[in-house]
This record gives C-alpha cells, structure tokens and sequence, in this order.
C-alpha cells in the first residue's frame, strides 16, 4: 500500500516507528480523519474489504467506511510499519437487552503484538470508536483520549467458548461493546460477513445512514437526519437536519467526507425524511 499516503491522510506523516507510542498516533489519527459511514450499503453500492479498494476508497477518495474498511485499512497499515497484527471478530452487544440472542461475529477488531505485550486497537466501532490504544489486560480501567475502556473477563457462552468483553464508561455508566475472543479472523471471513450486512434485506446498515467521527472532546454522530453533538464534559446537543441537501453539507463538512461520486445519494437520502 501506499504507506505516505495514508500518513498523510491521518494526519502523521512522520510515523516510522512500530512501538507503543506511534501506534497510539496512528490510532488517534486514524479514529479522529476517517470517519464510520455506510453510504455504499445504503446507496446499493458494492463494499470490497480488499486492501487496494481500501486505500482507493479511503485514502485516495477520502471517504469513511464500517469496521472492516476502517480496521481492514488499518491492519494493512500496521502490517506494513511492522507491526504483528491478528484480525479478531466480536458479537455486537451494544444497544441490544440482557439475554438477547447472540449476534453474528458482525464486528471487526485488531490485535497487536508488542514488546509490552498484547495491546487492542479498533478504529470501527461508530459512535464509541476506540481513539486510544488497549492493553490485553483484563478488567483493567484505561484512559484514552475519549472516554475510559475496560475489557471484562466473562464465564463461558452457550457453546462453551470462553470470552472477554469490551466495555466503556458512558455517562458514569460501564456499558457493553461487544463480545469476543482471541481466535484469529481471515480475510474471506471478513469479506463473507461484510457482504451479507450489505446485502441481506434486513440488514439496518442498507435502509439508514450512521456515520460518527470523534473530535477533540467531542463525538459527532449522524443518524438518518439527525446530528448529534456528545461532548464528553457536558450535555448533548441533538439537531434535525430540514433537507436531504443539509445532510450532504453535513457529510462533507462535520464528517470530512467526499460525495461528489456517489450518484443519486441526494435522492436516496429522501427516504430519511
């Protein structure tokens, strides 16, 4: 990959160096410029998770993408650094009722191998994208730039596989991310999973619009047509946007992202209002 490129785009372009303290840049960096979005699913459009179409797509076409674009994007990244990377998979709890039936592995994280030990980054997670870097310690409480993140150890599943679970204080509150455990993901069960959230009729990723960005002590979040501002010490602010035409200013000025090439968003965007 053109590894200047996306230096350039995150916004550290001096990074060589594959040790804790780069990674946290490259984390931040990443979280911080490329924005969670699902424009493609939505519009119809195809989503490739191979890393060339990656770097087309986010790099050179400054668009966002869902966690195995973000995090497929990053891994390739890293890799090239010289970081040792392993892809894992988790079972989205978040937003979902105690004893809910379980999801499909329907989210994508990284491990990372360093001289301090196992450390997790993950820049796809919407809303609560992880801005800082994790050490695979569990249950301890760790800062990052945004809010603090914890992973819990937690008893066996249904199938008997032990799990941890990745957690964030929200509001004062610890609340559950996702489920998973340290199992090593392959491309192809990456991309069979991305094209069935695509594609598959009641996927909620192909009838609305969620696109999130964290900035310097904010999170700004878009869902359908209405934008919300969280600020990390003090009151969400929460506007509804008039017109398909206000929510593309949005995109491109709030979220940073490139529209211009996606034919017909406008009219899509309607079925929102």
């Amino acid at each position: 990959m053109d590894l200047d490129a996306y230096l350039h785009r995150i916004g550290v372009p001096d990074t060589r160096t594959p040790d804790l303290a780069t990674l946290r840049r490259i984390a931040l960096g990443h979280a911080t410029t490329i924005a969670f979005e699902n424009l493609d699913p939505f519009l119809g459009r195809e989503v490739s998770v191979d890393p060339d179409a990656l770097v087309a797509k986010l790099v050179d076409g400054r668009r966002g993408g869902w966690c195995f674009e973000l995090n497929g994007l990053l891994r390739a990244a890293l890799d090239e650094l010289g970081y040792a990377t392993t892809g894992l998979a988790a079972r989205v709890l978040w937003g979902r009722p105690d004893g809910a039936p379980a999801t499909s592995r329907g989210h994508m994280l990284v491990r990372v191998d360093l001289a301090e030990g196992p450390h997790l980054v993950d820049v796809g997670f919407g809303g609560l994208t992880l801005t800082g870097v994790l050490a695979l310690v569990p249950d301890a409480v760790q800062e990052t730039p945004h809010e603090p993140f914890r992973v819990r150890e937690v008893p066996r599943d249904a199938s008997g596989a032990a799990g941890l679970v990745m957690e964030a204080l929200v509001a004062g509150t610890w609340r559950p991310l996702y489920r998973f455990d340290l199992a090593e993901q392959l491309p192809v069960d990456y991309a069979l999973t991305s094209w069935y959230l695509a594609h598959h009729p009641d996927s909620h990723f192909r009838h609305g619009i969620m696109v999130a960005r964290p900035g310097n002590g904010v999170r700004h979040a878009l869902g359908g047509h209405v934008l919300t501002v969280h600020h990390l010490d003090g009151p969400s602010e929460r506007t509804e946007l008039p017109t398909p035409a206000a929510v593309i200013d949005v995109l491109g000025g709030t979220f940073g992202l490139a529209t211009d090439d996606l034919d017909g968003l406008e009219t899509a965007l309607k079925r929102l209002f």
